[in-house]
């Protein structure tokens, strides 16, 4: 067997790969459509997702896809332009403006593939009239600081945006639409994935408004004024056929397979979502007792767990969610010997940081107090990347062009 921090990370690279387009597209393909073809989409996997799918198609077709900066993969018929991620900036404008524009004049036998993956949604941006970039900047900001769900803050995303929420596809009309999603979103619900461009948005101007009034956002009455005037296309236009590529399950099921040929027992929690510091201090605890034979399972396992956690920032430091659970968890275990933890996006980027996330190993809180680290004052602080910096715990991989959430992963040595 591995020691413990190789362990974690052939776990993480296992279930990254995947869900990658490279692995989940030929889960679904069937022949060819009929007339012209026409690929539009964002996200952090939508190039690599055309690209996939120029290859299994050969053939003419045209269209293009928004990705974050660095997350781009060259294709031969399909435009890949770049954009700001998670804060919207002009060139997501241009880029969605562009996009739309391979929308415009088709016709009832044309077909529009539209690929979907975590991030889409700060890259298509085409604020609603009477809504500037500015005040998209700012609630988007404001919504990503104060602990709101992917759900709650992408509810409020589509209605202030001229494209999310069904509207693509009523652009699209009356051509044929096939939605490929790859999630990001604990449940898989199509609609909140990259905002449901495509998907027939069954949320109201109301619920946007309690999430704005529940987390006590700073915003302007003329964007409420925007929000509640805007229509949302008619239900008929939108969803067409949809179809779920990859999802945290599966990355988490690729680890466990590989879990047990290590001779490692897998305990799976599935999705997981919440504050981030609870969970792993629920996560530590559970860490502990299986090591004192007092779980439910024996050791040598492995606790796999993907989802969304939140995060409220309070202080000024660095460090994306999964940090943020990786040093709350290092905290309350002490520095256990038995036990090794990972925590990581599987994006490659944590926040908006340059790190995919961590590792926690035993002795690493002694190591940081010989350091002269607190851990605690990092931690109130939102410093999670300091800390696992000057351990060189961080764990790098760029970006892997896919994006299924989160994956946590906790060994318990026998």
């Amino acid at each position: 067997m591995p020691d413990s921090k190789a362990l974690l990370r052939s776990l993480f690279e296992v279930a990254v790969e995947a869900a990658t387009p490279a692995q989940c597209m030929s889960t679904w393909l069937p022949g060819r459509p009929a007339g012209d073809i026409v690929i539009v989409g964002a996200g952090k996997a939508a190039a690599s997702m055309a690209f996939e799918l120029e290859r299994r198609w050969p053939g003419p077709l045209r269209g293009a896809v928004i990705v974050p900066r660095g997350h781009g993969v060259a294709c031969q018929q399909v435009d890949v332009m770049e954009g700001s991620h998670p804060i919207p900036e002009e060139p997501n404008v241009d880029a969605t403006k562009t996009l739309l524009t391979h929308c415009s004049g088709l016709a009832t036998g044309d077909t529009v593939v539209c690929l979907l993956s975590g991030g889409g949604s700060s890259l298509l941006t085409l604020p609603l009239a009477g809504i500037s970039l500015t005040d998209k900047q700012q609630i988007t900001s404001q919504l990503l600081h104060c602990g709101a769900s992917i759900r709650e803050i992408n509810t409020v995303r589509k209605k202030m945006s001229g494209i999310k929420g069904g509207k693509l596809a009523a652009a699209c009309a009356p051509a044929t639409i096939i939605t490929l999603l790859i999630s990001d979103v604990p449940g898989n619900d199509v609609s909140i994935v990259a905002s449901g461009p495509t998907i027939a948005d069954t949320s109201t101007v109301s619920d946007a408004l309690s999430v704005l009034s529940h987390y006590e956002i700073d915003v302007s009455d003329e964007v409420i004024t925007a929000m509640r005037a805007a229509k949302d296309p008619p239900a008929n236009s939108a969803t067409g056929d949809v179809h779920v590529l990859a999802t945290s399950d599966d990355a988490l099921q690729a680890a466990a397979a590989k879990a047990i040929g290590l001779g490692v027992t897998p305990y799976l929690l599935g999705d997981l979502n919440g504050d981030a510091r609870m969970l792993a201090e629920e996560h530590a605890r559970l860490a502990i007792a299986i090591a004192t034979g007092n779980g439910p399972v024996e050791a040598p396992c492995v606790i796999l767990s993907g989802g969304e956690t939140t995060v409220r920032v309070t202080g000024n430091g660095r460090g994306g969610r999964n940090g943020e659970y990786a040093l709350s968890l290092a905290i309350v275990l002490d520095g256990h010997p038995a036990v090794s933890a990972l925590a990581c996006d599987t994006d490659g980027i944590d926040g908006a940081g340059d790190n995919a996330g961590s590792v926690v190993l035993p002795g690493m809180l002694a190591r940081a107090r010989a350091q002269g680290i607190d851990a605690k004052q990092l931690q109130a602080n939102n410093d999670s990347y300091r800390f696992f910096d000057e351990l060189d715990a961080l764990v790098f991989t760029g970006p892997t062009r896919t994006n299924v959430n989160d994956f946590r992963a906790i060994f318990i040595d026998a």
